[in-house]
This record gives structure tokens, sequence and C-alpha cells, in this order.
């Protein structure tokens, strides 16, 4: 069976999935399959695509797009392709900056480090990075998501810990937001996968 042809038949699987978690009217659309072949070749480790398509499966992945071209939905499908060893959790990035206000700077902790009881740090998908705010812990301002992308990347580098993003923002939208050392991180430590600026919103 060639390559081609089997990624058409998982596209059709994951369309089906897609039904079950978001209803009749979801439908994978021709014109993001190259994003999809893309997703589907790095989650199922397929080493002779990513090596076409310049994907490094040591790295993450950045799925950037406008809003409401698929980014969720696709991260939230490719969790059922994914192998045991490269699990991943989808927590959108306002969540996080809720439970900051809530708990501080352990949040911090528990999304780069882990949790006290656990022994391995955990894989996520920091969904829509962009939506949260700087948020104020007794009086200090922080800006939660940038810290824990920076802890990340020294986890990335010492235990191949890998991170995975959704957003709309471009590059120097993530500088000004972020900072230059941020943005500087996130190219060593997520493969970009973008769709087109001009992807029409799919919820309208």
């Amino acid at each position: 069976m060639n390559t081609t042809l089997s990624y058409l038949e998982i596209i059709a699987w994951l369309e089906k999935k897609g039904i079950e978690l978001y209803g009749k009217k979801f439908k994978i659309v021709e014109t993001d399959h190259e994003i999809i072949y893309k997703l589907i070749a790095y989650f199922l480790k397929d080493e002779q695509s990513c090596y076409q398509f310049n994907i490094d499966l040591e790295k993450g992945i950045l799925l950037s797009g406008p809003i409401g071209c698929g980014k969720t939905s696709l991260m939230n499908l490719m969790k059922y392709l994914a192998q045991t060893e490269n699990k991943f959790s989808v927590k959108p990035c306002r969540d996080i900056s809720f439970e900051f206000i809530q708990d501080g700077y352990e949040i911090i902790h528990r999304y780069s480090k882990g949790k006290l009881y656990q022994a391995e740090p955990r894989t996520y998908c920091f969904d829509d990075l962009g939506t949260e705010n700087n948020i104020k812990y007794f009086g200090n301002e922080c800006n939660v998501m940038a810290e824990i992308l920076l802890s990340r990347y020294d986890l990335f580098i010492a235990k191949k810990l890998q991170t995975h993003i959704t957003t709309n923002l471009s590059a120097s939208e993530i500088e000004k937001n972020y900072g230059n050392r941020v943005r500087s991180r996130l190219r060593e430590l997520c493969n970009l996968i973008a769709f087109d600026n001009v992807v029409k919103d799919k919820r309208k």
C-alpha cells in the first residue's frame, strides 16, 4: 500500500473520530490535507515522510494558523495516533493563567518539571498560546507561559521532553508577547507547521 493511500485512509478514520467528538458538522477539508499529512507523519513516527517534510522527530509541534482553522481539534485527534511513549495532554493556556491566579508560582513548576509525585515531567500541548494574559499574583505580574516555555526548553535540552503548542500568533507577535528568548528557543523546541493565513474560519 503506498503512503498516500494509507494516509488518506487515516484521514478518513480521523474524520469519523472527529464526528464522534465534535458532531456531524465536523469535516476534514481537502485543502488541509498537507497539514494533516505532516501531523500524521510526526505522530506515527514515519521517519521517511518526516524527512521529506523536514520534520525533526525529537522536537515538538508548533501548529499555527488563523482563529477557527481547526488547530485545537486536530491536536485532540492526534492524541489517538500518538504512540504510548508519546502520549500528551492538551491544556488551554487560558486555564493555566486562571490556575496561576489560584495557586501561584507552583503552576509554573506543575507544567514544566511536573507535580512532586510524578516520576517524569509530562508532554503537553499548550493550546491557544496568546489568549492568556499576564497575571498578577500578590501584586507581582508574571508572564506565566513565557516562564513555563523557558523551563520546558531546559528540560528538552536535558531530557528531550517534548512540548506541543497551538497559536494564532505570528513569530513577531510571539516575540512581542513573550520576548526574544522564548521566540529563539521555540525554534529549537518545535517544528513549525502552519496553516495559510487566508484559511477560512470553520466555525462560521
